[in-house]
């Protein structure tokens, strides 16, 4: 039997297009074409603006010959030139791959070569670490330096630099709609701990609707004026490029951050919006008074990465920021989870507000599955928070797959849904929340003990500015807790008061057995490197 619904009702151009986030950025330069988009000092554009400098660059790329499929890279802080890629590098059809500035020039190199990079934007403040990975790419890439206004002017790399570059392309260059939504946007590179970091490809589909996930998960308004301290190279900066151009938002870039930055960029621009890890966090919290004197109440905070402890989020809430706690990873492009709040949770105390919005939380409106199962079976875990299996996502805003890599896809993908490697629970009112990598786990006399949890409790101690945890090798329980701790400055805690603490707080077998003190090893976006830590716990 025919379904009448199918008859005669073809999809054509009229009624159908490919959703892509670039086409945010023309509807706020056709419907807000003077309002602020990008503040960087002293420099000021419109959203008009924005939108003609992104197409000079498309115009630029298309004229030397980039087009579908071809990978642009980009290698710069939160600057206007970041912001442009992600607009006027996918207009031509091509893909953008910014990357992590803080990579060694070999890891730059795997990343130019793993992606074919045909063209690289490069801003002069790595022109060191830049030219010795491109003495060891095997092809290497036409370079066009970018000389920012408030970075060093040298040295420099290429024969061009990137506003002359854009200068020679047509503000009014006819770009497109991809042909096929499905089409490639943006490569990411995860950080690899052990061998070479896998590349993630991201579609303009997945792309457009994290972007509206993002506004939806925030409850965003119009014209947002949001403060850029999350870097653009990390999951495209969460997809938020898209999400603040969507809502003709002003964009605040910040091209290096510290706490006495941040808070005066709030002050000064009137910041309503920004994102951090939370060690960005946990450095706002532990600011000098003066640089938190006279910060406006209501600043909205999205935070994800690394669990957040409740006491670091308890203390933000305390300074009059409205913190908002998401999850994801690099191949679900940034946050595609939160921890949606309930007006109900108002009443409760500050402690147990701070535990509620510690846990991950509930799947974006865009994202189709998100639940905890037994890696093994395939089945949900029991929805009683104490269950442990591995947090899985399903949906549009899954990646396409790894690059060159179809059986580390194939594994990440099987079952039909995206294995994560975090393992947490199911609360009974559906709300998920981590409890560890599944590396991290620590097993010891046959006990699960999560690091999460212990390290929340090290997170309390009054000393502590910030704790890692870890398993160290013990012959008679197999594993035992190590904890790495970095104390506030001029505190002086001794070891055996953070652990006489803990025992105050943790069951008796989750107490850490060691406590280090010194700075933790991490990521450049705030991760804490507990391979390094394991290593070392190894050693001892």
């Amino acid at each position: 039997m025919k379904n009448i619904y199918d008859q005669n009702l073809p999809r054509l151009p009229a009624n159908f297009t490919a959703l892509t986030p670039l086409d945010f950025l023309r509807r706020s330069a056709e419907t807000y074409p003077d309002h602020v988009a990008v503040i960087h000092g002293p420099v000021r554009f419109s959203y008009r603006q924005l939108h003609d400098r992104s197409r000079r660059l498309a115009s630029a790329l298309d004229k030397i010959g980039i087009g579908r499929g071809d990978t642009v890279a980009i290698i710069a802080p939160n600057i206007p030139a970041h912001l442009e890629a992600h607009f006027g590098v996918p207009m031509t059809g091509a893909v953008l791959n910014a990357i992590n500035t803080r990579l060694d020039a070999k890891t730059i190199a795997f990343t130019l070569d793993h992606g074919e990079a045909k063209v690289l934007l490069t801003d002069t403040e790595y022109a060191g670490v830049v030219g010795e990975a491109l003495t060891l790419c095997a092809t290497k890439p036409r370079v066009i330096d970018i000389v920012d206004a408030l970075g060093p002017t040298d040295p420099r790399l290429g024969d061009e630099d990137y506003e002359s570059f854009i200068g020679g392309g047509d503000p009014n260059f006819a770009w497109s709609l991809p042909a096929d939504e499905w089409q490639a946007i943006a490569l990411n590179y995860t950080s690899g701990t052990t061998g070479n970091p896998k590349g993630v490809v991201y579609h303009h589909r997945g792309a457009a609707l994290n972007a509206i996930g993002n506004v939806l998960a925030w409850g965003m308004g119009l014209h947002p004026t949001y403060l850029w301290t999350l870097p653009m190279f990390h999951c495209n900066g969460w997809c938020f490029p898209w999400s603040i151009t969507a809502m003709a938002g002003t964009h605040v870039c910040l091209r290096r951050f510290d706490a006495g930055a941040i808070f005066r960029a709030i002050a000064d621009h009137g910041v309503s919006h920004m994102c951090g890890a939370p060690t960005v966090l946990n450095m706002m919290v532990n600011a000098a008074a003066e640089h938190k004197a006279g910060v406006p109440l209501g600043v909205k905070v999205m935070t994800a990465g690394a669990a957040p402890p409740a006491a670091v989020i308890g203390a933000m809430e305390a300074m009059g920021f409205a913190v908002t706690h998401t999850y994801g990873l690099t191949e679900v492009y940034g946050p595609a989870v939160v921890c949606a709040w309930h007006d109900a949770w108002n009443d409760r105390s500050p402690a147990d507000r701070a535990a509620l919005r510690s846990r991950q939380g509930v799947r974006y409106h865009v994202l189709d599955g998100l639940t905890v199962m037994d890696p093994r079976t395939m089945t949900p875990v029991p929805a009683d928070g104490t269950s442990m299996g591995e947090v899985m996502f399903r949906g549009n805003v899954v990646m396409k797959g790894y690059l060159k890599n179809p059986k580390a896809t194939d594994e990440a993908l099987k079952g039909g849904w995206f294995h994560s490697g975090d393992l947490g629970v199911l609360h009974p009112d559906g709300y998920i929340e981590l409890k560890d990598r599944s590396k991290d786990i620590i097993i010891s006399g046959g006990e699960n003990i999560s690091t999460i949890e212990v390290e929340g409790v090290l997170f309390k101690h009054p000393d502590v500015l910030e704790a890692a945890v870890v398993a160290r090798p013990d012959p008679h329980w197999g594993e035992t807790p190590c904890a790495f701790v970095t104390l506030k400055p001029g505190r002086s805690g001794s070891a055996e008061g953070i652990i006489a603490f803990c025992r105050d707080n943790l069951a008796k077998f989750k107490v850490p057995k060691t406590i280090v003190f010194g700075d933790l090893p991490k990521t450049s976006t705030g991760k804490v490197q507990k391979f390094v830590l394991r290593e070392r716990a190894k050693a001892m």
